[in-house]
């Protein structure tokens, strides 16, 4: 496992010298160059998780580096600007181009150490976020007190404590994603990123891109197990990995280093990976369209995730969990669930699980009024119950008094609607969340009327 890794840009020697000898100090692992040609090829050996650099040097001074290196969708990592004949203009300047903080020479080492803490920190919490926002930020603690949940919590720390590969399987909702972060956050590497890809979601023809980067003209791309550098790299449904990727991914697992597309220079990996998946790769490993050496590399601790209806006694308090969540992230009207409709719960089949009765109490609040969640209100919800006539009065988004494909449609219509509304037109984090490929989700759009630009 490696600690942060710094890049400190400078044309003087002495500085150099002094800052890479007080951050090795401080545990941190630190790379220098003289200026922009020797920068641009440590970049290309090694992904920093951040970037001292000074703005006076003698090839390219440091603003058109950054200006170059932020060309792309946006910096590698975060940058420190450093200068001892800095303006206004250069620093708002370097703000501008997406530098972390400006800091003047001399140095003050306190509030170099301060600084260069705070923006990894920062740093952390944006990767953290793209994935939390996919899901509602999962839940950090798997909730449930049943001997069931109390035995997976426990298993899953005893597991953070041993650097190995984890295989998580179980249902779709079960909760894999929160497991695997739950695990995160109790292992060595809790410091380190935790990098989620979603492999059924990877364009067919990119994994390679996706995994391992690519570079050229002058450009660099880094993937996700370069992102996941000293952490964790979650693949969740592993299984949906093309054959031509699963071998090429093997080949890195097995050699410990990689090249990216159109480089020359191998890039080591020091990663610990989760795999997840709802198939059982045995069979699919059986039936050819899964490497059996791969399968063996990942499964070697695997854990199962039960579905919902094997802890059902969980329900209330899962309910009472997003119910509260939705009322303090979301600021929907928070409404109390009446014991009889908590029971009813404890008794449904759940074949969504966990996300099914997350979006169930998402759409009580929604659609919903008055202070308390009744069972003729949850069974309508549901689809079970008898709504009022026209189908109006439960505020379910669809009549039951039509035919199936029209009421499918008015709520398709109804449920994409929401989740442009919710992410401001970003169909990406809409296609994240809803779990469809772009393509067929733009499809989908058109084909029900439904108007994007005017969300942005």
């Amino acid at each position: 496992m490696s600690a942060p890794h710094i890049l400190v840009v400078d044309d003087e020697p002495d500085i150099r010298a002094l800052v890479q000898e007080i951050l090795q100090d401080e545990g941190y692992n630190v790379t220098t160059a003289e200026d922009a040609a020797a920068a641009r090829q440590a970049l290309r050996d090694r992904r920093p998780d951040l970037v001292l650099l000074d703005i006076w040097m003698p090839d390219v001074d440091g603003i058109s580096l950054l200006k170059e290196w932020a060309e792309d969708d946006a910096l590698p990592c975060p940058v420190i600007m450093m200068s001892g004949h800095g303006t206004v203009e250069t620093a708002v300047e370097a703000t501008r181009l997406g530098a972390y903080d400006f800091l003047e020479k001399p140095l003050s080492l306190a509030k170099l150490l301060l600084t260069v803490e705070r923006s990894l920190e920062v740093d952390k919490l944006q990767l953290e976020n793209i994935g939390l926002r996919r899901h509602n930020a999962p839940v950090i603690e798997p909730v449930g007190k049943s001997a069931i949940m109390q035995r997976m919590r426990e298993q899953i720390k005893r597991v953070a404590r041993h650097d190995t590969w984890v295989l998580i399987t179980g249902e779709p909702g079960s909760g894999r994603e929160t497991f695997a972060r739950y695990l995160h956050a109790h292992s060595a590497r809790q410091e380190r990123p935790f990098i989620e890809v979603g492999v059924s979601a990877i364009a067919k023809g990119n994994a390679a891109r996706e995994l391992f980067g690519s570079e050229g003209e002058g450009k660099i791309h880094y993937g996700v197990l370069e992102q996941a550098r000293g952490g964790i790299l979650f693949l969740d449904e592993v299984a949906d990995m093309e054959m031509e990727a699963q071998g090429q991914l093997l080949g890195a697992l097995d050699t410990g280093s990689f090249l990216r597309s159109g480089g020359t220079e191998p890039v080591e990996i020091d990663i610990r990976i989760i795999a997840a998946t709802q198939h059982t790769l045995e069979e699919m490993v059986q039936n050819g369209s899964f490497r059996e050496d791969l399968f063996y590399h990942l499964n070697v601790v695997p854990l199962h995730i039960p579905a919902l209806r094997e802890h059902r006694e969980d329900v209330p308090d899962l309910l009472n969990y997003y119910l509260g969540y939705f009322a303090t992230h979301e600021k929907l009207p928070y409404r109390r669930i009446a014991v009889g409709a908590q029971n009813f719960l404890r008794n449904h089949t759940w074949h969504g699980n966990v996300r099914e009765l997350k979006n169930l109490v998402q759409r009580l609040l929604i659609l919903g009024a008055g202070d308390e969640i009744s069972q003729n209100e949850v069974e309508a919800a549901l689809g079970r119950g008898m709504p009022p006539a026209g189908g109006g009065g439960s505020g379910f988004p669809a009549s039951f008094d039509q035919p199936l494909r029209q009421a499918r449609e008015q709520f398709e219509k109804a449920y994409l609607e929401y989740q442009l509304n919710k992410h401001a037109g970003n169909v990406s984090q809409m296609a994240a969340e809803a779990e469809m490929e772009r393509t067929h989700l733009y499809r989908k759009l058109r084909s029900l009327g439904v108007e994007i630009k005017d969300r942005k």
